[in-house]
């Protein structure tokens, strides 16, 4: 059974960092798109970052280019997002998230909210 674990969320400062980890475990293939979509309150939910197993690209919501970094350890069957430079902005809900239907780019998370399989979310609160 696909299970996504999210871990890492809590409170920091403006500027401060934090690193989201995503654990998966079940997928029954290796071609895939995973990654990091979010949530504030009273705001749509949205594609903040991605990296695709099929083709390795990755994909970045353009508020948070230069200050995220999407990785993925194999090894570890974990995803992570490194957050550097942290705004109030940036508080929301952080859902992982992955599709695994078919052949994807990491694109797709700058359109598509159609994941088959998400996790139950880590709050990331950024304030004074």
């Amino acid at each position: 059974e696909v299970q996504l674990v999210e871990s890492g969320g809590g409170l920091v400062q403006p500027g401060g960092s934090l690193r989201l980890s995503c654990a998966r475990s079940g997928f029954t293939r290796d071609d895939y798109t995973i990654g990091w979509f979010r949530q504030a309150p009273g705001k749509e939910r949205e594609g903040v970052s991605c990296i695709s197993n099929s083709d390795g690209s990755t994909y970045y919501a353009d508020s948070v280019k230069g200050r995220f970094t999407i990785s993925s350890d194999h090894a570890k069957n974990t995803v992570y997002l490194q957050m550097n430079s942290l705004e109030p902005e940036d508080t929301a809900v952080y859902y992982c998230a992955a599709y695994t239907r078919s052949w994807s780019s990491a694109s797709i998370c700058g359109f598509y909210d159609g994941m088959d399989y998400w996790g139950k979310g880590t709050l990331v609160t950024v304030s004074s």
